[in-house]
């Protein structure tokens, strides 16, 4: 598993500028107000010549951050807490959008900052939390829950650190072509599993990893946790149903399968014959995505990917029950109102 790639670059320049003896800092987005370009967490790190790695706005903070290292230098030896955009001026200078301000930790690193150990811990695999004393300046490390996130009370900060995101996609058709590209992009560690041969020899994604193996040893060997999702794609009972029965077992934190609601209830009736349990079933997502009126593979595609962001993420969406009862109220309160007028 590997760290996620904006995390990665950051975590490696600092190490490696420490290591050279060169003067840097890192800067963490620990609070925001309004809206904010960069969210919670997001990490640069900025060495005395100016250069940097990451982002914590998207570049008007940072080229205010690298103007002042030039000039002055950052004259502290332990971390503290900087604003900025707190005035509308200032939102405007800094390109905040709506007034919006952000609070970050600025953190000078030395050896002690145990930057290279936190990168190597989180390269084997490990959720981590960090907590910087902002007092003392000492950083400890610590295991970590998925659900876990950005915690700063003005003494301490307590970041979470971990693999990559990872998917596993069952079925190497047209739609999961496009799923996959997308899941890409999103930073999303992808492995497509399909044992057809008709449907692999032909499969190039670049990004994702093949197997060809049968989905419920896939899933077995890929020992799923809280920061995986599983999506099964093939129409074929025998494939997705295998995926799913060891999946919802896991602690993965979306298992969703395509079709239709009636298929989806049918697959329901004979998942139950594997001995899961309703509390498990319930985890399923079926039908797969949220309701967009997609019709096409990539407006497919999206819709899928955006109900796995939404649960990443911790957001509830209204089912697709609810979305086409609200559909159907609309469309009579429309009628209505139009035969009122005639």
């Amino acid at each position: 598993m590997n760290l996620q790639d904006a995390d990665r670059e950051v975590l490696e320049a600092a190490a490696r500028w420490v290591a050279a003896g060169s003067s840097a800092w890192l800067y963490t987005v620990v609070r925001t107000w309004g809206s904010s370009p960069r969210p919670l967490g997001s990490m640069l790190a900025l060495r005395e010549d100016g250069r940097m790695a990451g982002s914590v706005s998207g570049g008007c903070i940072e080229d205010d951050l690298i103007d002042r290292v030039r000039r002055e230098g950052i004259g502290i030896v332990k971390p503290e807490a900087v604003k900025y955009g707190i005035t509308a001026e200032e939102a405007h200078r800094f390109g905040l959008p709506c007034g919006g301000t952000i609070q970050l930790v600025l953190e000078p690193l030395t050896e002690a900052s145990g930057i290279r150990t936190l990168l190597e811990t989180v390269e084997r695999g490990a959720l981590v939390a960090r907590t910087l004393d902002l007092a003392s300046g000492r950083a400890t490390l610590g295991p970590a829950n998925a659900t876990d996130g950005v915690d700063f009370d003005d003494t301490r900060l307590l970041t979470i650190h971990g693999p990559r995101y990872r998917m596993l996609v069952i079925g190497a058709g047209q739609l999961s072509r496009y799923l996959c590209q997308i899941a890409v992009g999103l930073d999303y560690q992808v492995t497509v599993c399909d044992p057809r041969e008709e449907y692999t020899d032909t499969w190039d994604v670049p990004g994702t990893a093949l197997v060809r193996t049968m989905p419920d040893d896939t899933v077995l060997d890929m020992k799923l946790d809280e920061r995986c999702a599983v999506i099964a794609l093939t129409h074929d009972p025998k494939l997705d149903d295998l995926a799913l029965m060891e999946a919802l077992k896991t602690r993965a934190f979306y298992v969703g399968a395509l079709g239709s609601r009636r298929n989806n209830a049918a697959r329901r009736e004979r998942l139950k014959e594997f001995d899961l349990s309703d509390a498990e079933l319930v985890r399923l997502h079926g039908p797969v995505g949220i309701y967009i009126g997609s019709r096409t593979p990539p407006e497919i595609a999206v819709s899928i990917l955006a109900e796995v962001t939404a649960a990443k993420n911790g957001v509830s969406l209204p089912t697709i029950l609810q979305v086409e009862g609200a559909k159907a109220a609309r469309e009579q309160a429309a009628s209505v109102g139009s035969s009122c007028d005639v």
